[in-house]
């Protein structure tokens, strides 16, 4: 009877250890984000979501989740398109709103109205010039050059989040493209157009 006693006494003692090392696993979850919330570490996560569309060849591409967002703050981030050459281009919205590192995506529009095949790429430029070094791009089409048939019309995502360290007094970004074809001379970057656009608001 004694070691009966013994038994059970032992088999509860490992019951209440096995309850509390599962307590103890599932609260380490939200331990940690509270840590990271509070040290400030972790701009963006390490955990990754699906963003669909996004990727050079049409697939769905991993993309890291923010975690670090200032609500605090908005910035309108205006959209620019130049086409040095006989086809079309355009962004799908003219602005959007977003909060300092919001994570955000803008699809562009490119198509070849030309008779023969073409292989372009696109230069990047920002107003005001203090903004590209806090403007991140995480997917652009302007990473590579593309080859379109004649009549190929094409969507891209432009996947960005803006740094919060960017100086409060910014309210308003523009993103230029200027889209040339590949095997002439590259045009510079659109400065004049750009700065225009910056004092103007897109409709």
């Amino acid at each position: 009877m004694v070691a009966v006693r013994d038994n059970r006494r032992m088999l509860g003692k490992l019951a209440v250890v096995a309850v509390g090392m599962f307590a103890f696993g599932y609260a380490l979850i939200p331990i940690y984000q509270r840590i990271c919330e509070a040290t400030g570490i972790n701009i963006l996560s390490l955990s990754e979501r699906q963003v669909p569309g996004v990727g050079a060849a049409g697939k769905d591409a991993k993309l890291p989740a923010n975690t670090q967002i200032d609500y605090s703050r908005t910035i309108t981030v205006e959209f620019d398109a130049n086409a040095r050459g006989p086809w079309e281009f355009k962004p799908e919205k003219r602005s959007i709103v977003v909060h300092p590192g919001e994570l955000a995506t803008v699809m562009y529009e490119f198509r070849n109205v030309q008779s023969r095949r073409m292989t372009a790429q696109a230069i990047p430029s920002y107003a005001p010039n203090q903004a590209s070094a806090h403007f991140n791009k995480l997917e652009c089409f302007c990473f590579n050059q593309y080859t379109l048939e004649p009549g190929e019309t094409k969507r891209w995502p432009v996947v960005f989040y803006i740094d919060p360290k960017l100086t409060k007094d910014v309210k308003t970004i523009t993103l230029s493209y200027t889209f040339f074809e590949v095997g002439g001379k590259a045009p510079a970057a659109p400065a004049g157009s750009v700065a225009l656009a910056a004092g103007q608001r897109l409709s």
